[in-house]
């Protein structure tokens, strides 16, 4: 029947021996029945079926159950019934699984049971000689797995060994790396620090020499002769020269720290081109000439005027510098973004080019390409990462293309209207304030500060003995007061002080004016003041700014005279540090 119904020799194997075992552990009982049948089931696979019947109180042995549950497809047990059954491949209608039965049994009418018995016997030793031939294979495999496993750990032990030697080097090199690295911060800060220092002790003399020779050129000065007019002018064009460089020092350490930022002011291109080409003009040599497009901008432009014009006459001096005949041009356009419209400079020169494996170093600091770029020709190597910089902080990019012999080309691309984060106010018609007090022991620095106050206030009074300051406060009760932090005694802290202890000064806004490092101010001792600005660049709508536009139609002061309290107290002001 197994063989008629297409069991292949395990499965038959198996169904035939214990069909057997569970017949003989039966044999004897009372009423005891064996029926074979084929069970086709939809939901299922087509199964063939050996159920036992019996009368009496018999169970079937333990292993045999045992053996059926773990061998065979189905083994259903109950107190007088056991049904064996193993599935049958493929699909197959009940008519030719009959006629196959059939076909196979009525072969075997006559047939000798000990011939079928050892026919049977010849085919369950086939199997165990399989099942032994595979149990050898199985050995061998797992002895080859077990050879493979040892080699596979010796490998495992290996690499462990090698990955944990490379860790403790990659561990040594970040400690070392980790070192070097806070050295080269270390000097990062010593040489920003000294830039800044510097800067700072050059800026204050330098401005003084500017001041006098301005001094000496203005108009209603004691005449000069052409001889003196043509060497004061020489000095005030040095000194400016070397103003601009001592700001470009500073600013540069000030954005490697982050303190650099741009005031944002609505600006007129036209006023900044016309200051380029009056400025530039004497710089341009014999046989080259200074083009820069005077088209007006097709909308507003808000930018940090200062920065935009450092910029341009950088890229431009360069231009100048290394053409020795035809020209260098700046042309601007407006460029409609998907954020809005951006301005484009762009700066070309008919120069000596930079070579293609130079492009990069050129934004070095202090570096300087070699050869024809340095024969005669002076300079910091400040000037192309300066400008890039300032470029970066005013939301836009500077980008350099050159060709050795072909000259250079600058695109400077600037967003028109960018964040109004850092944009100072407007003053509006006329000054903001009734008076100002200053107080400062530079009379240098207070004369050239004049004109920016007087767009700011009515009236200034000027004190430069830091003693007289919190009497003439006192007496004057101003709208507003600049103080310097550096002076004799009593310094700018000592100053703060002082007002903070007056009751009736509380409501005065206080500034302070410092040239310097921000960095090294001592905060705590700052709670009155409303800003703390530096020296640099200081305008009328910077002032106004920080101090809130404060409008002289407010609230009225007490008048100048009028009981305000003792000199010292203990009351402190409620001021924005």
């Amino acid at each position: 029947m197994c063989r008629a119904l297409g069991l292949a020799e395990p499965e038959r194997v198996r169904l035939i021996t214990l069909v057997s075992e569970a017949g003989s552990s039966l044999l004897g009982a009372a009423g005891l029945s064996a029926e074979f049948a084929f069970r086709l089931s939809a939901p299922g696979p087509d199964r063939l079926e050996v159920r036992f019947g019996w009368a009496e109180e018999r169970e079937p042995s333990a292993e045999i159950m045992a053996a059926s549950r773990r061998l065979l497809d189905l083994c259903a047990h109950d107190r007088h019934r056991l049904v064996l059954g193993q599935n049958l491949p493929g699909p197959r209608s009940a008519e030719d699984l009959s006629a196959r039965v059939q076909e196979e049994l009525a072969a075997l009418r006559g047939t000798d049971m000990s011939e079928e018995l050892r026919n049977q016997n010849r085919e369950l030793l086939a199997a165990l000689e399989e099942a032994r031939a595979q149990q050898e294979e199985l050995q061998r495999l797992n002895q080859e797995l077990e050879e493979t496993n040892t080699g596979v750990m010796a490998l495992y032990k290996e690499l462990s060994n090698e990955l944990e030697e490379t860790n403790r080097g990659v561990v040594a090199l970040y400690a070392d790396l980790e070192d070097r690295s806070r050295q080269l911060r270390l000097a990062s800060a010593a040489k920003t620090r000294f830039w800044a220092n510097v800067s700072h002790e050059l800026r204050s003399p330098v401005n003084a020499v500017i001041a006098l020779a301005q001094l000496l050129l203005a108009a209603d000065a004691d005449p000069l002769t052409g001889e003196q007019h043509r060497q004061v002018s020489l000095i005030a064009s040095s000194g400016n020269t070397l103003l601009a460089l001592v700001e470009e020092l500073l600013d540069t350490a000030k954005a490697e720290s982050g303190r650099l930022e741009p005031q944002l002011v609505e600006t007129d291109l036209r006023t900044v081109l016309y200051q380029l080409r009056g400025t530039l003009s004497t710089a341009a040599g014999e046989g080259v000439e200074l083009d820069i497009e005077d088209v007006p901008f097709p909308g507003r432009f808000t930018t940090d005027e200062v920065m935009l014009t450092r910029i341009l006459r950088n890229v431009l001096s360069n231009g100048l510098k290394f053409t020795a005949a035809g020209s260098v041009r700046l042309t601007i356009r407006g460029e409609e973004r998907a954020d809005g419209l951006w301005a484009v400079f762009t700066v070309t020169d008919t120069g000596v080019g930079i070579p293609e494996d130079q492009l990069d170093r050129v934004f070095e600091e202090f570096y300087q390409v070699r050869g024809a770029h340095q024969r005669g020709r002076s300079g910091t190597g400040l000037g192309l990462p300066y400008a890039r910089r300032l470029s970066e902080l005013l939301g836009g990019r500077l980008t350099l293309t050159s060709r050795v012999g072909s000259g250079t080309r600058v695109v400077i691309e600037l967003p028109a209207d960018p964040p109004a984060q850092g944009r100072p106010g407007t003053l509006g018609e006329g000054p903001l304030l009734r008076s100002v007090v200053i107080i400062d022991d530079d009379p240098d620095f207070v004369r050239t500060l004049g004109p920016v106050l007087d767009k700011l206030a009515e009236h200034t009074t000027e004190v430069t003995d830091s003693s007289q300051a919190l009497r003439m406060i006192r007496t004057t009760m101003p709208d507003a007061v600049l103080v310097d932090l550096a002076m004799p005694a009593p310094d700018g802290y000592q100053v703060l002080q002082q007002i903070a202890a007056v009751p009736a000064l509380s409501q005065v806004p206080v500034l302070v004016l410092t040239s310097t490092d921000q960095d090294t101010l001592d905060r705590s001792r700052l709670t009155r003041a409303r800003a703390v600005l530096s020296k640099t660049h200081l305008t009328p709508e910077r002032l106004a700014a920080a101090l809130d536009v404060v409008r002289p139609d407010r609230e009225p002061r007490p008048s100048p005279g009028a009981d305000t309290g003792a000199d010292t107290g203990t009351e402190t002001d409620t001021g924005i540090a």
